[in-house]
């Protein structure tokens, strides 16, 4: 009767009606979904990683154990990539989601004026959306799963101010188009900031862009950089930190104080050698797992869900990596 199917008496219709107010009934969307069989196409556009292991691996491990828990929803999941140096090859990955037309899509907002535009086309067909590790703010988004990027970038700032009594800095971002990366633009305006209110005329701060490591002219230039200006810490805005461990190496340059993020291979073998003095991490896994399940609750549970889920901004040192609990994805 509630779904109005069959003949039901007026006054029958009427009192089943009054029992159900009166009881605040609400529909189990779940068994519905079930009952019906009907299924959702979930989409997720992550970069690539670089190379296996690489920090983009990980958010798919959290995707796929939650997309593993809602098999019996009927969730289907299309994953699509994109080359983080090559904003072309989010525009055509992004056109191909838009083709399938999912149900909701989960991805990461790398380059933002070619996010800007698929933000627009996935208004335009009702498809909703959640961010991950980066956001755009005020985009319409369901919800946004990740690090508070400006908030990092500040807690990176005093770290490294309490390793250096004095010395100037280097912000390194390893990255093409860096006016188009939000999540990298924010850490390094949460730095600057840091040292804006709490300087006291201790350091001067300088920033390179290495768009390309593909020569080692970067670090014949990175290291007259540090050599010229009184470097004495870097501040990697994003994982590459081991590029820095390579240049430290090959110039034996081990006074240096670098803070980098992530949990990569590469980047622990120097964190262990004290070549990298801390590493910022952001729960990658945990990223992947929530992103799917904001989207699952509310294209099939229809919740009203949080905007935000900042991860936590975790320290990572020598002394406790090997503690920590997603050290076990990079052996």
């Amino acid at each position: 009767m509630l779904h109005n199917r069959g003949e039901v008496a007026k006054s029958t219709r009427n009192k089943i009606l009054k029992i159900i107010k009166d009881l605040n009934y609400q529909p189990n969307i779940l068994a519905s979904t079930l009952a019906s069989k009907k299924s959702a196409t979930f989409a997720t556009l992550f970069p690539q990683p670089p190379s296996a292991g690489g920090y983009w691996d990980k958010p798919v491990i959290g995707v796929n154990k939650r997309i593993s828990e809602l098999s019996q929803y009927g969730i289907d999941l299309k994953p699509f990539t994109f080359s983080q140096t090559e904003p072309a090859s989010f525009v055509d990955t992004s056109n191909e989601i838009l083709r399938i037309v999912p149900d909701g899509v989960v991805f990461a907002p790398f380059f933002k004026k070619e996010s800007n535009v698929f933000i627009h086309h996935l208004k335009k067909l009702n498809i909703p959306f959640v961010f991950i590790d980066s956001e755009i703010k005020n985009a319409g988004q369901v919800g946004y799963v990740g690090q508070n990027s400006y908030q990092s970038g500040l807690v990176s700032g005093k770290l490294l101010d309490y390793l250096l009594p004095q010395g100037n800095i280097l912000v390194i971002h390893f990255a093409k188009e860096m006016d188009n990366q939000n999540h990298l633009v924010q850490r390094e305006k949460g730095f600057y900031d840091w040292y804006l209110k709490n300087n006291q005329n201790k350091h001067r701060l300088y920033t390179v862009e290495v768009p390309d490591t593909g020569n080692e002219n970067w670090m014949e230039d990175l290291k007259e950089k540090v050599q010229n200006n009184n470097i004495k810490g870097i501040f990697v805005t994003n994982s590459k930190v081991f590029h820095v461990g390579q240049l430290i190496k090959k110039y034996r340059l081990y006074d240096l104080k670098v803070i980098g993020h992530d949990l990569l291979k590469e980047n622990v073998r120097y964190l262990e050698n004290e070549i990298v003095h801390f590493l910022i991490c952001q729960r990658p896994e945990e990223q992947g797992y929530s992103a799917i399940n904001k989207l699952f609750r509310h294209v099939v549970q229809k919740k009203v869900i949080a905007k935000k889920n900042y991860t936590s901004i975790d320290i990572i040192t020598k002394e406790n990596v090997h503690y920590y609990k997603e050290y076990e994805y990079n052996l």
